[in-house]
């Protein structure tokens, strides 16, 4: 009798481990799919927006300087300085010829603004983007379109790497510009308000463009500042 009970329950172990690999647990789902919203918002400048693009003069003189190799300075002629070539190849613009402000320029300013509220800069760059209205007609880079104002030349001394000082000329746009930008975020890292509020933060306190409060190589001249119109 006894014998027969130990079958028994030797086949009742047998065929719930087969039941167990036949089904397999269902797993819970942990990972949401991403949660996108848009916003379009308008900007205008409080401060001059000043630009300094990568001119594709100077990327084929270092192509060719590279090229040259150590033969490249040996009895070089220096050119004089065109201004108005250097103040045009300053400025980005579109494939289809409008001036636009590199769409980087406000995300990257709206992920170092994360600092000023203890938010992780880390997820930011994963949380929050701004929609291109056009693409850069020198590189490709996605752009945002200036609606409203005007450039003109803007002189200033700057300071070279080896020291000696030399004359920027830089397109200039007045206190007044505007922008229209489409911001995309994740709505589980940042709500709406969030979102305005980290911008309304870069208008007022780090900037785009050259002299920004936020600039790299200095604190800046107070340029590149803007409000939230709507």
């Amino acid at each position: 009798m006894a014998r027969k009970n130990i079958v028994r329950i030797a086949e009742a172990i047998e065929k719930r481990k087969q039941g167990d690999k036949a089904a397999p647990q269902a797993r819970a789902v942990v990972i949401h799919p991403p949660k996108f919203e848009v916003a379009t918002v308008l900007l205008r400048g409080v401060a001059p927006y000043v630009q300094h693009a990568f001119s594709e003069k100077a990327i084929n003189t270092m192509i060719e300087t590279q090229q040259m190799g150590h033969q490249a300075k040996k009895g070089r002629k220096r050119d004089p300085k065109d201004f108005k070539a250097v103040y045009e190849g300053a400025m980005h613009k579109s494939r289809q010829g409008w001036c636009g402000i590199p769409a980087a320029a406000f995300r990257n300013a709206m992920i170092s603004a994360c600092r000023t509220v203890g938010f992780k800069m880390t997820l930011a760059k994963l949380s929050l983007f701004v929609e291109a209205d056009g693409f850069d007609a020198k590189d490709g880079s996605p752009l945002v379109k200036i609606t409203k104002g005007q450039p003109h030349e803007h002189f200033a001394p700057a300071r070279n790497d080896n020291g000696s000082t030399d004359i920027r000329c830089r397109p200039m746009w007045d206190e007044g510009w505007e922008a229209k930008i489409r911001i995309r975020w994740d709505a589980e890292q940042f709500s709406a308000t969030d979102v305005m509020n980290l911008l309304s933060r870069v208008g007022l306190q780090v900037g785009i463009g050259e002299g920004r409060p936020d600039s790299r190589n200095s604190t800046g001249l107070g340029w590149g500042l803007f409000e939230i119109v709507n």
